[in-house]
């Protein structure tokens, strides 16, 4: 059985961007013309690079073991073996979630010999308080 309904909310019409009508309750609609309209408000959305920038982030700081070497390398750089002995991973598993943090941007690994010391970037120090 198919469900009519006329809006989702709303009283007044506006035809959006496939020409169909859609309702848009009145307070909304005020407001959304006090901010400039339909043009400002998507002119307030970050460009796409940025959103995806934000996203990659945002899934970097997602898992708890992410967090977690975040919050170990917050007050001092580590090389890899240290970091390990609190995560107790496999050497693949915390390589892997290294990449993800390295790539998001948040950690940076600097080599010194054979070691690689993990520190926080500016980002990563932004996020980790």
């Amino acid at each position: 059985m198919k469900r009519v309904t006329p809006s989702c909310c709303g009283t007044k019409t506006r035809k959006d961007s496939c020409e169909k009508e859609i309702e848009i309750p009145e307070q909304i609609q005020k407001e959304l013309e006090a901010l400039g309209g339909f043009e400002a408000l998507a002119g307030r959305i970050p460009l796409t690079a940025e959103l995806e920038a934000k996203s990659q982030v945002y899934h970097a700081l997602s898992d708890p073991l992410r967090l977690t070497i975040l919050y170990l390398i917050r007050d001092q750089p580590l090389c890899v073996c240290v970091i390990n002995r609190f995560m107790r991973l496999a050497g693949s598993k915390l390589s892997y979630h290294l990449n993800i943090l390295k790539e998001s941007g948040l950690i940076e690994g600097e080599y010194h010999g054979n070691w690689i010391i993990y520190s926080l970037t500016d980002t990563g120090r932004e996020y980790i308080r």
